[in-house]
């Protein structure tokens, strides 16, 4: 393929980019992704790779800078050869719906790659996407590779009290074995297209996913095995600073939470195996059939659960257990944010119990952050 060649292959790789009113944030994403190596690893193959921009329910003005941002991408990115662009405008709110419709309608069918990221996170490693896409190549086992997220607030020279016990509450986290950080992540095509996440599924679709990932769609106890992490692949992203927005990002995070629960435990496992010979199809089926059938158990299930820490199994615990699994010196140290978190995990189960109550299930708060520029320099 020469340098002004254009690309007439079928993409192997397929990018979807997910973006909800992203318009500040979205250059800085699309500078740092174009400048991955992993274009010009297709290229010298000859390969060819699709990169979308899903701009869902956006109010302001993301889809049109996207769109310009891609032309001067096709005309200048000295890979271009083996890009394609382009932009799609969906115009219901939801990253849920847009991941369908990216996953079954707009990629390219012949991609056997599909990455998956947000619109508003930045690589700093030019060899993040390309150790994930090798890692699917090697790892005949592996159905998701990762990278690790890295909070802003890592890269700070002087940190202060607050951001030391965010890290340590991340670093319990990232201890648990087969994470997928929903940010960004790539998935065998194969894998993602049997696939469907209900529409009113809310905050917890990487859960879902991890879910059917790591049991082969139910067939068996789950297999961390099934999610890789790319060694030496990570992204940065904007953490949550203020008690406020953390409250409501874990709000968001307990709602999905729940949801995954009923759906999983309660439902798909008491269903039977004809039901879930084809999740894809039989999930889809039921959006169609009753479009508040998710929303109906989940009402059904708060009956049950008369209080709310009782809302999903493990919903005190969890951060205990993950503590667990570090060095004595790291348990000490995580210590005090594993309290912290886990008191501010009791307040908003509260928010997030009442806000079921009411039948609120898409909650999807837009936290006033200061954003990522692309200049910023982790010293990595």
């Amino acid at each position: 393929m020469t340098p002004n060649e254009p690309c007439l292959l079928a993409p192997v790789v397929s990018i979807g980019i997910f973006a909800w009113n992203e318009e500040q944030a979205l250059r800085s994403t699309l500078q740092s992704l174009v400048e991955q190596s992993i274009f010009g690893a297709l290229h010298q193959r000859s390969s060819c790779c699709e990169i979308l921009c899903v701009a869902n329910g956006c109010t302001d003005r993301t889809a049109e800078v996207a769109a310009q941002l891609f032309a001067e991408l096709a005309a200048n990115h000295p890979h271009a050869p083996a890009l394609r662009f382009r932009v799609a405008n969906i115009l219901e709110r939801g990253k849920v719906n847009a991941w369908n419709q990216y996953v079954h309608q707009l990629s390219a069918p012949s991609a056997s790659v599909l990455f998956m990221m947000d619109a508003d996170i930045l690589m700093h490693r030019k060899e993040t996407m390309e150790k994930m896409f090798s890692t699917l190549e090697h790892d005949t086992q592996a159905h998701v590779a990762v990278d690790v997220p890295r909070k802003h607030i890592a890269h700070k020279q002087r940190r202060s009290l607050w951001d030391h016990l965010s890290l340590s509450a991340s670093e319990t986290t990232l201890a648990a074995d087969g994470q997928l950080c929903g940010q960004l992540y790539c998935i065998r095509s194969e894998v993602a297209r049997r696939i469907y996440l209900p529409k009113d599924l809310s905050a917890c679709e990487d859960g879902l996913i991890k879910t059917f990932v790591c049991t082969d769609f139910l067939a068996h106890a789950a297999w961390p095995e099934r999610i890789r992490v790319a060694p030496g692949a990570e992204h940065t992203f904007e953490a949550y600073t203020t008690p406020r927005s953390i409250l409501k990002n874990q709000k968001r995070q307990i709602i999905g939470q729940t949801m995954l629960h009923v759906l999983v435990d309660e439902f798909l496992q008491s269903r039977p195996s004809a039901d879930r010979t084809d999740l894809a199809r039989f999930l889809e089926s039921k959006d169609v059939a009753e479009p508040a059938w998710l929303k109906k158990l989940v009402g059904e299930h708060l009956k049950r659960a008369k209080w709310f820490w009782q809302l999903y199994p493990g919903l005190l615990s969890i951060r205990f257990r993950r503590l667990r699994r570090l060095s004595l010196a790291r348990k000490i140290a995580c210590l005090p944010a594993t309290l912290l978190a886990s008191g501010a995990t009791l307040a908003a189960s509260w928010m997030a119990y009442r806000s079921l109550q009411n039948g609120c299930t898409d909650y999807w708060p837009k936290a006033q952050r200061t954003g990522l520029q692309a200049s910023y320099n982790p010293g990595c």
